[in-house]
């Protein structure tokens, strides 16, 4: 059976990497320290969106008391701290295998800033495994779709070919604008009922993406 597609493009947080509670833990830190009501997992994963700044506003921050830039370093500096107690999602070094034996080219396209994705992937041991790891230039995750673009320009990716995996509708509007095919996965750090509203191809776990592809 001929192969549906020859690249995958990856996002990280909440799809490779398990860093869900880590964000909300960390999200909640800055809510307490000043009295604000904090998230559960339910609301969170309803409110978290990109350009994260409207995430910052649904969650009840007041932008005159602190602004978006030291609320995101606040973030950033406590979620590295945090970092190294995530956990890839179960599965995701067997299905990296699965598609490089078969031929497969992977990429990983993040919003995370650039060093601290490559230290991320890194540490877990499987930089390995992806031609490019492409992350943003600053902390403040106002989206990838530019790097997205970039991205499909210079590494000779065939859209009409490629599979984006991510776990937000953010992911969607990206390969939506690119031109490829997308998989959303609930596990991550938007809702399935969120997802599903947005999307046809919602799976909730790891498993299905080598039946989607046709690699099982």
């Amino acid at each position: 059976m001929p192969r549906v597609f020859t690249s995958i493009i990856w996002d990280w947080n909440g799809t490779l990497l398990d860093d869900v509670d880590i964000c909300i833990d960390t999200i909640n830190f800055s809510l307490e320290k000043r009295d604000l009501p904090l998230l559960t997992k339910k609301r969170y994963r309803e409110i978290f969106t990109f350009p994260v700044i409207e995430y910052y506003k649904k969650a009840g921050f007041d932008f005159s008391q602190n602004s978006f830039d030291e609320l995101s370093l606040e973030f950033i500096e406590l979620y590295l701290e945090k970092l190294k107690g995530a956990v890839l999602f179960q599965q995701v070094e067997h299905i990296l295998q699965a598609f490089e034996k078969s031929g497969y080219h992977q990429f990983i396209l993040s919003a995370m800033e650039q060093t601290s994705l490559l230290d991320s992937v890194q540490y877990f041991k499987i930089e390995d495994y992806f031609k490019e790891i492409k992350g943003t230039s600053d902390i403040y995750g106002y989206g990838k779709l530019h790097n997205a673009k970039m991205l499909i320009k210079t590494s000779g990716i065939d859209p009409s070919r490629t599979c984006l995996i991510g776990d937000t509708l953010h992911d969607l509007e990206v390969a939506t604008q690119l031109g490829c095919k997308c998989l959303l996965i609930s596990a991550g750090h938007q809702s399935h009922l969120r997802l599903e509203k947005g999307h046809s191809s919602v799976a909730r776990t790891m498993d299905y993406i080598l039946t989607f592809c046709r690699l099982n």
